[in-house]
């Protein structure tokens, strides 16, 4: 495997029972498109009671069955929200922080220093953000992981990856490597993997291969970089 190997989003995700939810941003083959995803899954029930709506350029996490939420602190929260020329894409209600820091002037790396991983001891799940910045008729992006630098969630490390886009690569996080007790927290660079021009063709791609008993839902969003229009995808397991 060369460092510059660009792979297949399905065949990374097709046997892995657990990737937790996960965060695509890249280009269409094209150079015409700005292409994000976001996916989310889970084991337990809390986790598993989800849907996504789509609220304006917006979209909202809400409880599948209000009356069986048990903690809606760390499922129930906003994963997309536009802010000026920036797109911010979230596994948390860090968007909010993100949204919240850009709209005063500061930094996505501002923002996410005041954050740090979810509180869910064993686990320590990450928080993995991402953030698309238009300008003119292109873009650039940054994706950020927060985790937790020990088994005791004693302190948390911070790593950010900033991106110019390349015509057919998007780069893939998540926040665990695959299933586990605890669950292995994501390790790594962003995975580099290939961008189509066909908004449903990725779609298909993405939600055939992940798990089918533990996926819930998945949007996807293609900008076009001219005219700032985008068509979107939407699916929820829960209906």
């Amino acid at each position: 495997m060369g460092i510059y190997e660009i792979n297949n989003i399905g065949e990374l995700i097709r046997d892995n029972t657990y990737v937790g939810r996960g965060i695509v941003i890249g280009k269409s083959a094209d150079g015409k498109k700005a292409v994000t995803a976001y996916f989310i899954m889970g084991r337990s029930e809390n986790s598993r009671n989800r849907v996504f709506i789509e609220q304006g350029d917006e979209i909202i996490i809400h409880p599948f069955d209000a009356s069986k939420v048990e903690d809606p602190s760390l499922i129930i929260y906003a994963p997309v929200r536009q802010i000026n020329n920036n797109l911010i894409v979230t596994n948390g209600d860090q968007t909010d922080t993100v949204y919240d820091f850009i709209k005063e002037g500061k930094t996505f790396e501002q923002a996410l220093e005041t954050r740090a991983f979810e509180p869910d001891s064993p686990n320590w799940t990450p928080r993995i953000s991402g953030m698309m910045t238009f300008d003119g008729a292109d873009f650039t992006y940054k994706m950020s992981i927060l985790k937790s630098a020990d088994e005791n969630g004693t302190a948390c490390n911070r790593y950010t990856f900033s991106y110019a886009p390349l015509a057919g690569l998007g780069h893939f996080i998540h926040t665990y490597n695959h299933d586990g007790n605890p669950i292995p927290t994501f390790t790594g660079e962003p995975e580099r993997v290939a961008i189509p021009d066909d908004i449903d063709e990725f779609t298909n791609t993405l939600w055939e291969n992940l798990n089918e008993q533990n996926k819930i839902s998945l949007y996807v969003r293609y900008i076009d970089l001219e005219s700032g229009k985008y068509d979107s995808r939407m699916i929820n397991k829960n209906k």
